[in-house]
């Protein structure tokens, strides 16, 4: 290696341990650091005695590590806030449910008793032998509508027809389609019956 370049280290010095180092040199320059301890137990103690001999603030421990709640420290503000948000949102939820569940028992408390007085008392009265009769109603035709009042409908509806805003070109299309046929209905002399 040589002195002027780069230093790589396995176990990295501190700041604290790098300026004693700088100021107990002679020349006051950087002072080469001792070389990281070798993996097997052996040669450890061989080199733990040549690092004491060379710098006397080189202890051999690695650097202290951080524990985990403090390197991660940004993410526990967020991860609270993110389970305050849920729980709230939980309580809130399961409180609704409960509102609605106590409204439909009383309606449903309600409905029933109102229900079964004007369902039994019908049952109670006709006899299990005779047949119910359910007599179906005509349907009575509707007076026609004058043609006057039709006209005026028409009127309207093409007022309406020109109040909406289409949203693509085919329902513009299917819109001004209609609005031609209300208009031909208006101008006619004639109205088709409804």
């Amino acid at each position: 290696m040589s002195e002027g370049g780069p230093k790589l280290y396995s176990n990295k010095p501190k700041k604290s341990q790098l300026k004693k180092t700088m100021s107990s040199s002679p020349t006051g320059g950087p002072n080469p650091p001792p070389p990281p301890p070798p993996p097997s137990a052996a040669a450890a103690g061989a080199t733990t005695t040549t690092t004491a001999s060379t710098s006397g603030s080189y202890s051999g421990f690695p650097p202290h590590k951080e524990s985990f709640a403090r390197r991660y420290k940004f993410v526990w503000p967020i991860l609270l806030t993110v389970n305050l948000g849920i729980g709230a949102y939980l309580f809130v939820r399961s409180g609704q449910k409960k509102r609605l569940v106590a409204e439909d028992d009383e309606v449903a408390a309600s409905a029933p008793s109102s229900a079964t007085s004007t369902t039994t008392a019908p049952i109670s009265e006709q006899s299990v032998t005779e047949p119910v009769k359910h007599i179906a109603q005509p349907v009575k035709p509707q007076a026609p509508i004058p043609a006057e009042q039709q006209h005026e409908l028409y009127k309207w509806i093409l007022e309406e027809k020109r109040k909406v805003k289409p949203t693509s070109a085919e329902e513009k299309k299917k819109l001004d389609e209609e609005k031609a046929v209300l208009k031909a209905f208006i101008r006619s002399k004639s109205i088709p019956s409804i």
